[in-house]
């Protein structure tokens, strides 16, 4: 199977996704069997909250209408001219280790493998253990060389030559003395942050509004904490932030508002809150669901060299800003094959194996 073969089957899988949720089906000319394929991933999609309470509809369609987007013959085409691919070389079996924190977050790793000749051996998290099974039930159906590429397993993990690893710091502790023979990656606690000069629109505050509360702002890629002029006036950021009110409907987020909330007045912290978010000052980078931390700066100069400082704990960083390393308003959760988890490009580290 060569590359061309490889791609052609993420293309038939991109088109699959694309016709996911209340569209009809085009994925593809085999209509029959895509009926097959879209149907029990439509299954799996009403049955994902039964298993995890965060994989909502909504946020499981976001997913893969994500996916979709950058699934294109287009993207992987220009993806993969950037590297070359030793067709000679044997392929090797790389563990993927895979978080369940919002819904396919597993799926980049398991696309770079595959995509880069090699085989796949799968550690699911048990909070999103149906759709990549599903997904490798549908590439083997377009090329059964994938049959040979994947593997699953629920076992003690061996076999394998290298590992990509995703986990929190502790289980990073873990994985790096566990694997420490390995050529490996291993993903550690992440966070995404905006910045904020003031002179933001409504229009630009309200995508920002999607970075914070899409997947819940349980993703790496979601936004965690403001840093903001000193002085500044949320009044905007709250009138943008209120088309978003309804996630205080969902029992699960409503619990840990209603939780943090308690904590935070028993100990006298400070608050901004509408009734559906919290904005706390706070250092840390990390903020628990419900709560957006912010923090005040004098000079956005000084602030961005002390961000390059944590940069082994920042994955997006979200500004008005046109300067390189930066994201813009509304696109954390809409990243390109190109734009590689915590800057580590995997093509590379696998081509090199």
């Amino acid at each position: 199977m060569n590359l061309d073969q490889r791609i052609e089957a993420f293309v038939q899988l991109g088109l699959l996704f694309s016709s996911l949720g209340e569209k009809p089906l085009s994925a593809g000319d085999d209509s029959d069997t895509n009926t097959v394929y879209l149907e029990a991933f439509q299954l799996q999609i009403d049955r994902a909250q039964e298993v995890n309470g965060w994989f909502t509809k909504e946020n499981v369609l976001q997913a893969f209408d994500s996916w979709a987007a950058v699934l294109t013959r287009k993207n992987l085409l220009q993806w993969t001219a950037a590297y070359t691919f030793d067709q000679k070389s044997p392929a090797k079996t790389v563990a993927i280790i895979m978080a369940g924190n919002i819904p396919l977050v597993g799926f980049h790793d398991l696309l770079s493998v595959l995509i880069s000749g090699h085989r796949a051996l799968v550690k699911l998290s048990s909070n999103d253990p149906y759709f990549l099974p599903l997904v490798a039930r549908f590439l083997t159906h377009t090329n059964p060389a994938f049959k040979e590429r994947i593997r699953f397993s629920k076992e003690k993990l061996d076999g394998f030559e290298a590992v990509i690893a995703t986990g929190t710091n502790n289980t990073a502790r873990y994985f790096e003395y566990y694997f420490d023979k390995y050529p490996s990656i291993i993903r550690k606690n992440r966070h995404s942050m905006a910045i904020l000069d003031g002179t933001e629109s409504l229009e630009e505050l309200e995508l920002l509004g999607t970075d914070i509360f899409q997947y819940f702002g349980l993703g790496c890629r979601s936004v965690s904490k403001l840093f903001v002029p000193r002085g500044y006036d949320f009044d905007m950021l709250f009138k943008a932030l209120y088309k978003f009110r309804e996630v205080i409907n969902y029992k699960k987020y409503q619990n840990n508002y209603d939780y943090n909330k308690a904590v935070y007045l028993m100990s006298l912290y400070k608050l901004q809150e509408n009734g559906f978010l919290m904005l706390k000052e706070d250092t840390s980078h990390a903020s628990p669901i419900a709560t957006l931390f912010y923090e005040f700066y004098d000079d956005i100069e000084v602030l961005t060299q002390q961000l390059a400082a944590d940069t082994e704990q920042i994955q997006c960083l979200v500004a008005k800003t046109d300067r390189a390393g930066f994201v813009a308003f509304g696109q954390t959760q809409q990243p390109q094959l190109w734009n590689y988890a915590d800057k580590v490009d995997t093509i590379q580290f696998l081509t090199k194996l």
